[in-house]
């Protein structure tokens, strides 16, 4: 069964960690979408300025054309806020399943703020959530509460595929 992942949710709930557990558990490659930004797009986020969509869609792109090419499948993590850019995503990607990380904007600013070197600012945190569409129900995401420990997210996430 050929299967593609995409773990969704703001900086800090925990793709990076949850991403490459889950795809070592499914014995697939995994690809977090931070490696698919272009310079330009580093360089404003490093600066505090939020990515517009005209930066976005061409990262989205380069990101849903990896994840397709993948004979077996594969696992992505991505922010992936907006319907808009989900939507962007299966339409790249066939049978994507969405992984949902799911959590308090204050549990995850901590983390957030607990991550050295990362490009991603704290101060953008807001504009995360702000920008944050949950998916609905017709997109049939699994919702993972990140509270819990990335061994536990994983064991669900596997039970829930």
């Amino acid at each position: 069964m050929t299967r593609r992942l995409l773990l969704m949710g703001v900086s800090g709930s925990g793709k990076s960690t949850l991403g490459p557990m889950l795809a070592e558990a499914l014995s697939l490659p995994f690809a977090d979408a931070d490696d698919f930004h272009p310079p330009a797009n580093i360089a404003k986020m490093r600066a505090g300025t939020p990515l517009t969509d005209a930066d976005r869609w061409p990262w989205l792109d380069a990101l849903g054309a990896w994840l397709a090419a993948q004979p077996a499948g594969g696992v992505v993590a991505c922010s992936a806020l907006r319907r808009a850019y989900r939507d962007r995503l299966r339409a790249a990607v066939p049978g994507l399943r969405l992984l949902f990380l799911h959590g308090d904007a204050a549990l995850i600013a901590a983390r957030q703020a607990a991550r050295p070197g990362h490009f991603m600012p704290p101060a953008l945190m807001a504009s995360q959530f702000a920008t944050l569409e949950p998916p609905g129900p017709e997109e049939e995401a699994i919702v993972l509460d990140v509270r819990e420990a990335p061994e536990a997210l994983v064991a669900r996430a596997l039970e829930s595929l």
